[in-house]
């Protein structure tokens, strides 16, 4: 029986994940996309230009990726994390410093690598504080922060459109991540090193063989295309059709309340289902999301390709990164790090194919169906997991 001290230190530490998400990945990282239509309309960018923005920021975050891979040391760990709250602070006032690409480029490559601090290194920490405490089953939680995000960003710019140019948008933006910044560095605690929890019992690591990595990682990779094209650039898309011009914003905060709850309702299937199963029908649901706005042009098309996106992005990245908190409870960073290169590669791609095809065709179109052969290829390749990787998929099965 826990008592209610540690309950409530549980509760500081998943809002300091929590925090630490809406900070990492929904300010810096994720306030560009809403920013996105303004800043074509005001300054130099250009659909090409945006695009291999987009591209440099997830080549940062493919940088924090290799770094969260590579180190072992809790406390290493810790203190990146804390250096990427300081430098999402800077990057994201820093878009406002000048007119220029390479000033945007060097923030969002530096914006990346902060949210990997974000997703991967926090979730870490968050994980093994968890599992080192006994709470199992709260992770779904922490990434409840990323469509949180989201929704903040969504408001925020739909608030400050009519009143700040895109320059005072940022900063203010930036203001705002210091306000954040201070939770998320206060509650989460320390990291201590060692195998065991706080009631003696051994954490024990479960390796998964090099084959059921390598088509894990095929796998994500293709979802990897799936999910960053439509985080882009989905305001963008709605600001070009004739019909649904300003609606961007709205369609952008249906992504965000969607995918706020839709972590629990994930994570929930997967202990009935096992994690896989549920990861499968995440891929399938996600590709029928992607789709819709291809053959269909209204606002009700619109809204339910965001649910569906909503409900199934972060539910792909956090059934994967939890799958890997569950094989390497001891140092849940470096599977989730090793995964997440794999997803960044396609994140540095597939943005930069989107704003050429953009420039050239004046439409997302294109981009949208990449998007989605792409995410069928990574489905079938994720079913051959399943039925070929059996001993890794009964460590997944459900408790």
């Amino acid at each position: 029986m826990k008592t209610q001290a540690q309950q409530n230190e549980k509760y500081f530490v998943l809002a300091a994940g929590v925090i630490s998400l809406v900070l990492l990945l929904g300010i810096a990282r994720f306030a560009y996309t809403p920013l996105i239509p303004i800043m074509l309309k005001k300054t130099i960018l250009s659909d090409l230009s945006a695009g291999w923005l987009a591209a440099i920021n997830y080549a940062g975050y493919m940088c924090g990726a290799l770094i969260a891979s590579s180190v072992n040391s809790l406390m290493l760990k810790d203190t990146l994390y804390r250096a990427g709250l300081i430098i999402a602070i800077i990057t994201t006032a820093g878009m406002a410093l000048a007119e220029d690409t390479l000033v945007w480029a060097i923030m969002r490559f530096f914006a990346g690598l902060s949210s990997a601090a974000g997703l991967l290194i926090a979730s870490g920490l968050v994980l093994n504080w968890l599992m080192r405490n006994n709470f199992r089953r709260e992770l779904g939680i922490h990434f409840m922060g990323v469509g949180l995000g989201i929704v903040f960003t969504a408001i925020a710019v739909e608030i400050m459109i009519d009143h700040y140019n895109w320059k005072d948008q940022w900063i203010l933006l930036g203001i705002t991540s210091i306000f954040l910044a201070i939770p998320a560095w206060r509650w989460l605690p320390r990291p201590h090193d060692g195998t065991v929890t706080t009631d003696g019992e051994a954490l024990q690591d479960n390796p998964p063989t090099r084959r059921f990595i390598g088509l894990m990682m095929s796998s994500y990779f293709c979802a990897g295309f799936g999910y960053v094209i439509n985080a882009t650039f989905t305001v963008a898309m709605i600001e070009r059709l004739p019909d649904l011009q300003g609606m961007g914003e709205q369609i952008w905060l249906v992504i965000g309340l969607t995918a706020i709850p839709s972590v629990l309702v994930w994570e929930k299937i997967a202990r009935k289902t096992g994690t896989l199963y549920a990861l499968l029908l995440c891929y399938i649901i996600h590709i029928i999301g992607i789709l819709v706005p291809v053959f269909y042009t209204t606002l009700a098309a619109a809204m339910i390709s965001a649910i569906l996106y909503g409900c199934t992005f972060i539910g792909i990245v956090s059934l994967v990164l939890t799958m890997a908190g569950r094989f390497y409870p001891t140092k849940p960073a470096k599977l989730m790090g090793k995964l997440t290169l794999s997803y960044g590669i396609a994140q540095i791609l597939a943005p930069a194919a989107a704003g050429v095809m953009a420039e050239q065709t004046g439409h997302y179109t294109g981009s949208l169906i990449m998007a989605a052969v792409m995410m069928i290829i990574g489905t079938f390749i994720l079913a051959l997991l399943i039925v070929t990787e059996n001993k890794n998929v009964r460590v997944l099965d459900p408790a």
